[in-house]
């Protein structure tokens, strides 16, 4: 089996080993995290040599009776002695019922390195932080950026490999296929997305209206970047026929949120520099995943594609998002990270006198001198005379830069 290197998450992994905290790889189903223990595994072993290290699967049979907290820790006890160089690594930790006991006593213990994965944000509600709180860092894992993407399927930069990449999208394992292999393509999105859907959303969730928490997670792949309240969800129910309570839609969105197929952005005041707490708007964690759950009908949804892809990047470079209101208007994206912020507009191409003035004239409507850039399509990059210090950027060149 091939193990391709994703160096910035392993070097992010490494540079918190043995500082006293469990490490917590936290990210949707098959976007690579247990890969990125193995790649962990293997750095382990070529550079700790002596080290111990134990390697648990909950995904695999040989784990199958390993199901709460007492059985872990009997295991890891028995495998891992005290005072040794030790690395525990748990592969789907949520699915054993309790683990937190587990971890907490081990790391009190002082017995190994705990690095764990998991693929339900239930293992960061306020309970869990409660009692783990101060003694795990939070990884997050996404799907694959476009340059990773054009590693993982040994594809040059090019128009062509930025489609394949807006319609096919980001998760690792589409690359056992041809990028025109849409038939392979869709069969192995629609595995991950229902195995989502059973495991971390119905059945994690106790959720009893599966037929209706499948409709919403197409409603929003239809309104990906628009934003969306649970009252209009259930009067839009209710004009088909179909009567659903505003807290019911509520928790169904939470539970789709938890699951990490798809996250919620919250609304910011720029001028007012304070959180809207309704009408959040949702992102895909893969857009590929969105796109099956619309037929693949890249060009009708295009700005919304391309509008979830820069979300997405700008996650992975280690921003925090929200999208920025204004008192007239709106601006797609408020980046921020480490006290820096940026302003990002998303859009398909600027074909049009409208378009130019609706995107760049938002941005020039904030009055700090933080970076503004417009992203599309369109292959001219630079300022426009009419709109100094705000960047037109092509999405190729902005995927492809280490923003």
């Amino acid at each position: 089996m091939e193990i391709i290197q994703r160096p910035r998450y392993l070097n992010h992994i490494i540079s918190h080993l043995n500082k006293g905290m469990m490490i917590i790889l936290v990210g949707q189903r098959r976007v690579g995290k247990s890969f990125m223990l193995l790649q962990l595994q293997e750095w382990l072993k070529s550079n700790r040599p002596q080290a111990n290290v134990l390697y648990i699967d909950k995904e695999k049979a040989a784990f199958k009776e390993m199901r709460n907290w007492e059985h872990l820790y009997d295991y890891v006890s028995a495998r891992l002695p005290e005072g040794g160089d030790n690395y525990l690594l748990i592969d789907e930790v949520q699915d054993i019922e309790e683990y937190e006991n587990a971890l907490r006593s081990l790391y009190a213990e002082g017995r190994c390195q705990i690095v764990a994965t998991g693929s339900n944000a239930y293992i960061f509600s306020s309970e869990l932080s409660t009692r783990l709180s101060g003694r795990y860092i939070e990884i997050p894992i996404y799907n694959l950026s476009y340059s990773e993407f054009l590693r993982f399927h040994h594809l040059e930069d090019s128009d062509s490999s930025l489609k394949d990449f807006l319609r096919i999208g980001g998760l690792p394992g589409l690359s056992n296929y041809g990028v025109d292999a849409i038939q392979q393509i869709s069969d192995y999105l629609q595995g991950v997305f229902n195995t989502i859907m059973f495991r971390d959303v119905v059945a994690r969730e106790n959720i009893r209206n599966a037929k209706f928490v499948d409709t919403l997670a197409k409603y929003i792949a239809d309104n990906v970047g628009k934003p969306i309240s649970s009252r209009n969800i259930a009067n839009a129910m209710k004009s088909q026929g179909e009567k659903i309570a505003d807290t019911t839609v509520s928790a169904y969105l939470d539970a789709l949120g938890k699951a990490l197929l798809v996250k919620p952005v919250y609304r910011f005041d720029i001028h007012g520099k304070k959180l809207f707490e309704q009408n959040d708007k949702y992102y895909f964690s893969d857009h590929g995943l969105r796109n099956l759950l619309m037929g693949f009908d890249v060009r009708r949804s295009i700005e919304k594609i391309i509008e979830n892809v820069i979300y997405l990047f700008l996650l992975q470079q280690g921003y925090k998002v929200t999208v920025g209101v204004l008192q007239k208007g709106e601006v797609d994206f408020v980046a921020t990270r480490m006290g820096e912020t940026v302003y990002i507009q998303a859009t398909y191409i600027l074909a049009s006198e409208e378009t130019i003035r609706r995107e760049f004239g938002n941005l020039a409507a904030i009055s700090d001198n933080y970076p503004k850039y417009v992203i599309s399509m369109d292959p001219i990059s630079g300022e426009l005379e009419d709109y100094p210090g705000i960047k037109s950027l092509n999405l190729r060149e902005f995927l492809m830069s280490d923003f």
